[in-house]
Parts: structure tokens; C-alpha cells; sequence
């Protein structure tokens, strides 16, 4: 139950820097609520009422309401070469209060206004009805005054400036009713894993070129209530345990160089045993020691070989943000898909779903299962390509135009307006070979473009894109492990300093055929609406052509001083023996 790298959080500009069956009519099973998920559950309902009845006589009024709050749980403990670093241990709960004016064709959101339909605050963690009917109170009003600001401002703006699409700014939805259980959080023996994550760490002191290292155990629940104004009334619970071993290093030439591994599990239980997790770190600190010595690779544009993990985060970032809903609409983005809906976007092959209600796919668990988006929308399947042909985008409830509904892919972290996001991302194919046939096929493709070599990305950290029509239309992927394979019957070649880059229209069109194993890249991606957990998974996929560019490099070189003897004496990492 492992990914082995982070999607990268990244800035506004960036899109990105990866089972319950619900009734028709929406209503899910309602046990008994625990008193405290009860109390808290009542207390918003009743606020939320008392406060649409008020602000019923204002003008503007608003036509929708909601509270969505996040009770989380986090416990986390972290080593350092064999020494604990900041402990934490957390209970925060936070309130997203969401306030339209206007009606759902023209709102407060409309346009650049976005921010204008939400306002957040914490909770008292304490089950105290009046005080957490009084911190709803204030946030309301506030948020009711700033959305009735900006509601002016919308309707100044519509009467100056043309818009491309004039859809409504909010989509109908039926009102749901889903009482989930709130998953207690695990019971932590904090010793046995302070002392677990102790001997971890010290691993790392076997590698004087492993300059530095952490090793991480979060266990975090986090209990969603939200209840709304059209009806609806959601508690969701999802406990998360996730292991991060992360190791760097600097090559002499002042590259940095990283690797790292993380399992994601649902519980303590679900984690690897402590042998398989010192193999995986060894691993690591093996592969950084051979890549201080792997030779650079020039920029280069040829058949290339992706694996699965890395192509999982190929479609993440060049197509599953370029089909996220919002993206269609707004005079800034460079909406590369919003006219080609029941066209040829990829090669007829291929098949991209987005399947948010799975748990698990080939045994791995999903970061990106959810039951209800952050709108109180249930998640759904939403079949984006098939056979290659665009049918459907990734909604929120911000409609676009052909597209006024949400399939529950309203994302966002607490805080933030969601928009449409993805969830877990997965690619199909109906042209694959034996994965052990790859190789074979990218020789014969490296001969027939008379190269002198391909590439085979086997390891990727994350990657980012741009998707604004005010930059370049452009991605870019990070990978860590790369060989050269040569056509002449050379051994593969350990390489380093390359990122894939290109644009998404040409990159797409460079796919030859897959393997037949389909790998899961589970990760945390950042985009406007703030960091999500999200899954892909593809098979690996042979391109034609891929492009890659010189990472950057710093003017800083390795450290003049050998590191500080361990305990019982600095050991010599064995790649590093073997190399001199």
C-alpha cells in the first residue's frame, strides 16, 4: 500500500505543481450518531437555519448556505539520524462557511470573485453548543457582508465586459442525507513507534553521501460534517496512516539529488513490516549514492519508455488538469479542451476514467477514495476519454458550457473554494504487449529513428503544469531513476539531470502503445483550491518522441568536512566501497 514520490505543491498559477454504492436518491445508512458528532451536527443545522431566516429580509439575500467543518485528529513523530524531531500531537476543528447572493445564474462568485463565497474559522474542540453556535455567528456575518460587497461588484462588472461562457455560476444538486460513522482515531503506542522510527533513521548514518534524511509517521482522522441549505446534512470519516522515508545528497558538480518512499495504509496495521521498510530505505540510500556518480544527460528528444508509475503522472498533470471543469471557463486559462468534446484527443487505444468511490485498485489503496466532494456532492465515476475521445469533464458545481452538473469532483483543502479536481485517475488500453517486451520494442524504436540511445524513466518525484493562457502552454515531469538503453547491446546506463518538459497537444500524440500491468502513484497534488490527496494509475507506455531539458544545478558543491563518526564507527556505504 505504497506510492513512491509526492506530487509537488506549487503556486496559484499552477494547475498542479494523484466501495460505497450510494442509493439513488442519495440517502446513505444513519446510525446512530455518536453524542459528540451529534451535538456538533445540531448545533450547525440550527445556526445555519436561524441565520438563512434573518438574512432572508436583507438585500441582497442569499439563495444558498452551507457549513462544512473538519474535526481532525494528527499525531506525528519524526526521526532524524536516530534522534526525534518535533514532536506533534493535534485536535483542530475549523469551519468553511459558504454564502451565495444573488441566484444561481449570476452570484458573488462570478468571474475573479471566486474567494468572495467563503469564510473560515476554528471551532472549539470542546462539545460546547454556545460556543460553537457563537464562533458560527461571527463567521456568517461576516462572510455574509463580504459576499454581499461583492455581489455589487459582479453585477457592475457584467455590465461592462463581455464574457466567453455565460453559464450559471452554480449548479442545482438534489439535497443528500449521509450519516457515516466518525472512525475513531487509532490508538498510537507512541513508544514502540518513537523507538521504531528511531533505529529508521539511524539507517541513514550507514551512508556519509546521504547528507540528509527524515523519516515520518503521521496518523491522521479527520471527521467531515456539513449541512446546507437545500437539505443536505453529510458526516464522512476517513482515518489516513502514512510513512515518508525521504533521503538527499549533492553530486560534485552541485546537482541536488533525492529519493524517497511512502506507504499509505488506513491503518497502523495496514503499514509494511519494519524488514520490508529498511529494504525500501537501503534501497534509497543506494540508488543516491550511484547517482552522485551517474553522467548527465544532454538535452535530448527521442523514443523513450516511461513505467508505469511515471506515466501515471504523465496523464495527472498533461491531461487530468486539462479536464478539470473550471479550466473550460474564464478568459485566463488556455482551456486546450473546451472545444473538443466528442473529438480525438488521444490515440484511439486509450481510455482515462476518474473513479473516486475506489478503495483500492490491484491490492494498492487509493489516496484519492472519497464518498462526498467538499460541495456534498457524492463522488462519481466519470468516464473522461473514451477510445480516445473526449466525453466529459471533471465538475464542481461551477457549470461550463454543455456541462451543468456536478459528478462530485469539488475539491478543495479547508479554507479555499473547491473547484473541480481529480481524484483517482486511471488509464486503460486496448494496444498492450508483456511488460517484459517494452524494453525490446524501445531498442527496435531507437533503431529506426537511427538513435543513439532511448531513455527509460523508472522513478518519478512529481511533476507540474501550466495551464493559464497568459503563459506557455507546458509541463513538466521530474523524474529521479533514468537509464540510457542502448541499441547496440550495451548494459543499461544510470543517468541523471533530466526533466521530461513539451506541451500537451504534441506530447499526447507521441504514444506508441502500453504494457499490461497498470501501477498506482498515490500523492498529495496542490493546485488553487489548495493540497489534495489524489491516486493515478497507468501502464507503462512507450512514446515515439519525449523531450527532456537540463535540470537546474546549484553553485553550492558537497560539504568540505566528512560527516561526524556514528556511534560505533562511521560505516562505508557498500556502493560507495565498490566505486573507488
Amino acid at each position: 500500500m505504497k506510492f513512491r514520490r509526492l506530487f509537488v505543491v506549487r503556486p496559484w498559477w499552477l494547475a498542479c505543481v494523484l466501495v460505497l454504492a450510494l442509493p439513488g436518491n442519495g440517502k446513505g445508512r444513519t446510525p446512530p450518531l455518536q453524542p459528540s458528532s451529534a451535538l456538533l451536527l445540531d448545533t450547525m443545522q440550527a445556526e445555519l437555519s436561524r441565520s438563512m431566516k434573518v438574512l432572508a429580509g436583507s438585500n441582497p439575500s442569499p439563495y444558498f448556505m452551507s457549513y462544512s467543518a473538519l474535526d481532525q485528529r494528527l499525531d506525528m513523530i519524526t526521526g532524524q539520524q536516530g534522534a526525534l524531531f518535533d514532536p506533534v500531537s493535534r485536535h483542530v476543528r475549523s469551519v468553511d462557511v459558504s454564502i451565495r447572493v444573488g441566484s444561481h445564474q449570476m452570484d458573488n462568485t462570478r468571474s475573479d470573485r471566486r474567494a468572495s463565497g467563503l469564510g473560515s474559522v476554528l471551532l472549539p474542540v470542546e462539545d460546547d453548543r454556545d460556543a460553537i453556535a457563537r464562533a458560527l455567528w461571527l463567521v456568517t456575518d461576516r462572510q455574509y457582508k463580504q459576499a454581499a460587497r461583492a455581489f455589487l461588484e459582479v453585477q457592475s462588472d457584467v455590465a461592462v465586459r463581455a464574457e466567453e461562457d455565460p453559464s450559471p455560476d452554480f449548479t442545482q444538486e438534489k439535497p443528500r442525507v449521509y450519516l457515516g460513522e466518525a472512525h475513531p482515531h487509532p490508538q498510537l503506542d507512541r513508544r514502540l513507534w518513537e523507538e521504531r522510527i528511531q533505529r529508521l533513521s539511524r539507517l541513514f548514518l550507514q551512508y556519509p553521501e546521504v547528507y540528509g534524511s527524515v523519516v515520518t509517521l503521521m496518523v491522521d482522522t479527520s471527521t467531515r460534517y456539513f449541512v446546507s441549505s437545500e437539505g443536505s446534512r453529510i458526516l464522512t470519516s476517513r482515518p489516513l496512516v502514512r510513512l515518508v522515508l525521504y533521503a538527499e545528497t549533492r553530486s560534485e558538480d552541485g546537482m541536488d539529488l533525492l529519493r524517497s518512499e511512502t506507504f499509505d495504509a488506513s491503518s497502523l496495521d495496514g503499514l509494511p513490516d519494519e524488514a520490508a521498510i529498511t529494504r525500501a530505505l537501503h534501497s534509497m540510500a543506494t540508488d543516491l549514492v550511484k547517482l552522485r556518480k551517474a553522467p548527465v544527460v544532454e538535452p535530448y528528444a527521442g523514443p523513450a519508455l516511461l513505467s508505469g508509475r511515471a506515466a501515471a503522472v504523465f496523464f495527472h498533470e498533461v491531461l487530468g488538469h486539462r479536464l478539470e471543469g473550471q479550466r473550460q471557463r474564464g478568459d485566463e486559462e488556455g482551456q486546450t479542451f473546451a472545444k473538443k468534446v466528442n473529438q480525438q484527443i488521444l490515440p484511439p487505444f486509450l481510455s482515462v476514467v476518474d473513479d473516486p468511490t475506489l478503495r483500492r485498485l490491484n491490492g494498492v489503496e487509493l489516496n484519492g477514495y472519497y464518498e462526498f466532494d467538499e460541495e456534498g456532492v457524492p463522488g462519481q465515476r466519470a468516464e473522461v476519454v473514451r477510445d480516445g475521445i473526449l466525453k466529459n469533464f471533471l465538475m464542481s458545481r461551477l457549470p461550463v458550457q454543455g456541462f451543468v452538473e456536478s459528478n462530485g469532483h469539488g475539491r478543495a483543502q479547508p479554507g479555499l473554494m473547491p473547484v473541480g479536481r481529480q481524484g483517482n485517475l486511471i488509464v486503460s488500453s486496448t494496444r498492450k504487449v508483456p511488460d517484459e517486451q517494452l524494453r525490446e520494442l524501445l531498442i527496435e524504436e531507437v533503431r529506426r529513428q537511427g538513435k543513439s540511445y532511448g531513455l527509460y524513466f523508472e522513478d518519478i518525484a512529481g511533476g507540474f503544469t501550466l495551464t493559464t493562457r497568459y503563459l506557455p502552454q507546458a509541463f513538466q515531469i521530474l523524474p529521479v531513476m533514468v537509464w540510457r538503453v542502448f541499441p547496440d547491446g550495451r548494459p543499461d546506463e544510470l543517468v541523471r539531470g533530466v526533466d521530461i518538459v513539451g506541451t500537451p497537444l504534441t506530447s499526447l500524440n507521441r504514444l506508441m502503445l502500453t504494457g499490461e500491468k497498470v501501477d498506482v502513484f498515490n500523492g498529495i497534488c496542490g493546485a488553487e483550491s489548495g493540497s489534495v490527496p489524489v491516486a493515478a494509475a497507468a501502464p507503462a507506455i512507450l512514446f515515439s518522441e519525449i523531450e527532456v531539458q537540463k535540470k537546474p544545478v546549484t553553485r553550492n558543491r558537497p560539504p568540505i568536512l566528512p560527516p561526524p563518526a556514528a556511534e560505533a564507527g562511521q560505516k562505508t556505504s557498500p556502493v560507495a566501497k565498490e566505486s573507488r
